[in-house]
């Protein structure tokens, strides 16, 4: 336990704080040696664990009620304990969101920390190193006794790396949690995605015999991976089809994590990034790993590296690998072609008229309360019929610039949010049978404005194929 004696030191005593001051508002070289060198002569009596904060999150830890962190000062010092900027967060939507917030960013700080009876003096301290503009960020704790030191970075470190209503996302160079992530795949279902029957169930009992079959696959002597490819045009239900696989495995099995890479780009750079990728994959197998856009995230330059990762001598059991693609075409062959690594490739085409006019009445209940719009069942299918070769996007674009359109002429502020805030993601549902009935269509606001919508969104499409 760090004595009151050791949180105060006496005047003049070299602090970290002066350290810390010294070193960043000169030229760098190397914060954690200039801090080590800092902290050691300033509490003598203390041991000293260094651990990156990425590995480590004292602050949610004692946010969760398994400890407590009080900023302290160093006395005996004219500068501030702490630097943090105020930053401000703007609202999440402007309309109704009020002025937004501020939120402290600590770049340097001191806390007591307090776990189970024992006190730690902690710095938490933003690094200035080499010749990138944000180095690493390190925990600096201090105690009495090097064991409960190292029992707390066990303990903490695993409730760390555990997801709580969080999603794990690669993003700049390492993997983070993302509540945004976990709140999304949430809203997805496979029983609201439209898709051919028989390529839905396909693609569901795929993903789930192979979580359930690790026996069958040990005693065949065979590598327990998968991988998959969703391939297709854009706009076909792709990305909700793997939400909604990530939704179905983790009510299934929680054990089953699903890891989302967006990008590869890091100060590090890529080949490290694809290292990090598939060791957190491995960590975590059984596990759902997720390449969307496959073919802007494994270009030439780094295909050698991702392939040494998946055929390489490292064990990928328990890895089931997916990666989507507009263009499967950009793909190299060794990726595309070749069984072990992507073993099954399953086509999103554009949708046929009986999934149009499924996807025309997810409409027609969006705007069921809708009394300005009348929407019968006969619209559903002359909407379906006028959308030959457009993609479930493209359907939803002329839906939204129709109702824009309408809502503009008739200042119908409600249908102008409805039409803004519907995304292709939301949900496809099927829907029972409308109590309308069949009218002239073309006396209908909608038919007549989705008629002229559909001719713009055709044009444009005509000019994408030439």
């Amino acid at each position: 336990m760090a004595s009151q004696s050791d949180i105060n030191r006496p005047p003049g005593t070299s602090s970290a704080s002066q350290a810390f001051f010294d070193h960043a508002s000169a030229k760098c070289v190397s914060t954690d040696a200039v801090i080590t060198k800092a902290l050691n002569k300033q509490y003598p009596n203390l041991e000293l664990i260094v651990v990156p904060t990425y590995s480590l999150n004292l602050w949610g830890y004692a946010a969760a009620g398994f400890a407590t962190a009080e900023p302290i000062e160093d006395a005996g010092s004219d500068l501030p304990s702490g630097i943090q900027w105020d930053m401000y967060i703007p609202p999440a939507k402007r309309l109704n969101g009020g002025q937004g917030f501020i939120v402290d960013v600590p770049k340097f700080a001191k806390y007591l920390y307090k776990w189970r009876n024992d006190d730690f003096i902690i710095y938490y301290i933003e690094c200035r190193d080499g010749v990138f503009p944000d180095g690493p960020i390190n925990w600096y704790i201090l105690s009495t006794n090097k064991l409960k030191t190292q029992q707390l970075i066990l303990e903490a470190g695993y409730w760390s790396n555990q997801l709580h209503s969080e999603a794990w996302v690669f993003d700049g160079g390492y993997w983070q949690k993302s509540t945004e992530m976990y709140e999304s795949v949430q809203k997805a279902s496979w029983d609201v995605v439209i898709l051919d029957p028989k390529m839905k169930n396909a693609i569901i009992e795929d993903h789930l015999s192979f979580f359930r079959s690790r026996e069958a696959y040990e005693h065949l002597r065979v590598p327990w991976k998968r991988g998959i490819i969703y391939h297709g045009p854009p706009g076909n239900g792709k990305t909700i089809s793997i939400k909604a696989t990530m939704n179905m495995l983790s009510k299934l099995d929680p054990s089953v994590q699903s890891l989302y890479v967006r990008t590869l780009q890091s100060w590090s750079g890529p080949e490290f990034s694809i290292q990090q990728i598939f060791s957190h994959a491995r960590s975590c197998a059984p596990c759902y790993l997720i390449f969307e856009d496959l073919d802007s995230i494994i270009d030439d330059s780094v295909r050698s590296y991702f392939l040494n990762e998946v055929d390489g001598l490292k064990d990928n059991d328990g890895v089931f690998m997916i990666g989507s693609t507009n263009h499967l075409e950009r793909l190299d062959p060794g990726i595309s072609k070749r069984p072990s690594r992507f073993d099954r490739k399953y086509y999103f085409p554009n949708p046929n008229l009986g999934e149009r006019t499924a996807y025309c009445h997810f409409w027609q209940k969006k705007l069921s309360d809708n009394k300005d719009i009348e929407f019968p069942d006969a619209l559903c299918r002359a909407i379906a019929e006028i959308t030959d070769k457009f993609s479930f996007a493209y359907i939803q674009e002329a839906f939204v610039a129709s109702l824009l359109a309408i809502a503009r002429r008739s200042e119908d502020a409600a249908l102008a949010d409805a039409a803004c805030t519907l995304d292709l993601d939301d949900g496809w549902v099927d829907v029972l049978d409308s109590a309308h009935t069949a009218k002239d269509l073309d006396k209908l606001v909608l038919w007549v404005e989705m008629q002229k919508q559909v001719a713009i969104l055709r044009e444009g499409l005509e000019d994408e194929e030439q």
